[in-house]
Formats: structure tokens, C-alpha cells, sequence
């Protein structure tokens, strides 16, 4: 997997109250992906941009929700994300890395 490509599957780190958590209790941390991307493609991507040993990734699909704006109904859009399970003792500082 070039770099290039590695950067399109791992889009951005999920950032929020319930992932600090994740992050402390069971050392799991959350990364948008891309809609195509398969759990061996989040994990190989994780393991070589962070250089981390990666033990479980879960994969889901997120649903677009429906909004509406000036009487104009309208739609985001979908997007997944992965869950990544690291090896004890490994971590990851989102916050200072630009994935």
C-alpha cells in the first residue's frame, strides 16, 4: 500500500467525549475511512502511518442524516468509520497527529 493511498483510507480521527473515553478503558481509538475501505486496509494503514501494533478493527457504516434548511429538505451524506483496538501498552496522540 503506497503512502498516498494510505492516506485516503484513514481520513481523520473521531474525536468526542465518548472516544477520550474508548481511548482510556480499553485502548480503542476512532478514525473516519473511507466508504470503500476494508478492515485489512484500515489496519495496515493504521499499523505503517502510526507505527502501532494493531489487534482488532471493527468497521461500520454511519447514515447521512435528513435536515432541513429555508423550507429546502435535503440530506448528508454517509460515511464510515473504524474502530481500532491496539496492542497493550501502544497508543496513539490524536490530537498532535494530522492523519
Amino acid at each position: 500500500m503506497s503512502a498516498v493511498n494510505m492516506y485516503e483510507v484513514i481520513r481523520a480521527p473521531r474525536v468526542s467525549e465518548k472516544t477520550a473515553r474508548l481511548q482510556e478503558v480499553s485502548n480503542q481509538y476512532v478514525f473516519e475511512v473511507a466508504k470503500t475501505a476494508t478492515k485489512a486496509d484500515v489496519k495496515a494503514a493504521v499499523e505503517k502511518i502510526f507505527d502501532v501494533k494493531v489487534t482488532a478493527v471493527n468497521v461500520l457504516n454511519v447514515k447521512g442524516k435528513s435536515k432541513t434548511f429555508k423550507f429546502r429538505q435535503g440530506r448528508r451524506g454517509d460515511w464510515r468509520k473504524a474502530y481500532v483496538t491496539l496492542a497493550e501498552g501502544q497508543s496513539i496522540d490524536v490530537m498532535t497527529t494530522s492523519a
